[in-house]
């Protein structure tokens, strides 16, 4: 950050007093410009024991397998943003169920919650920034293939607990790690 978003005027790196972070701060009208973690929602989508998956077109991971997720916008609820996300990326419409896993990416900035969800029909495709998506069942999901590591975890809680009745939700920290695309 270089300018202040309320005066224009140029911001500073420091810990204003009573914090204990450095915050981007107004040298001239002392505004205080905190950041904080985005949230990334999601759902897994299944139709008939498969799960469907979407291939991503874009960066980061340009070609990996992903659910449908992306950065919740301002004005909507999490189940909103589920919905919505399934709809922009895999062209299909679900009906969303509990949220069962929230997973801290610290390294990104970000939070990503996932909903359970059900694909009423097997109506689906490839939105914008999806090449390909596909009903996977989980013996055949290309695990070596998944764009992050928080899917990773979204999917192997969603199987971990497939058939039982909501339970509490799984809270766990994605490792940092470093790929080559």
């Amino acid at each position: 950050m270089n300018f202040c978003g309320d005066c224009g005027k140029p911001v500073t790196e420091l810990v204003p007093d009573g914090d204990n972070r450095l915050r981007w701060v107004c040298t001239a009208c002392t505004s205080i410009h905190y950041q904080n973690p985005r949230m990334v929602i999601g759902c897994v989508p299944e139709y008939r024991g498969e799960i469907l998956l979407c291939k991503r077109s874009i960066e980061p991971r340009f070609g990996y397998w992903t659910v449908p997720a992306g950065f919740m916008e301002l004005g909507e609820t999490m189940a909103e943003a589920a919905i919505r996300e399934t709809q922009e990326e895999a062209l299909a419409e679900v009906e969303l169920g509990p949220l069962f896993a929230l997973v801290d990416v610290v390294h990104g900035g970000q939070v990503h919650a996932f909903f359970e969800a059900t694909l009423p029909e097997p109506a689906f495709g490839a939105g914008a920034e999806t090449s390909e998506a596909r009903l996977y069942a989980p013996a055949d999901i290309p695990w070596d293939e998944l764009a992050f590591p928080s899917v990773r975890i979204a999917l192997e809680q969603y199987l971990a607990r497939r058939g039982e009745a909501a339970g509490p939700v799984h809270i766990s920290t994605a490792p940092r790690i470093r790929w080559t695309n």
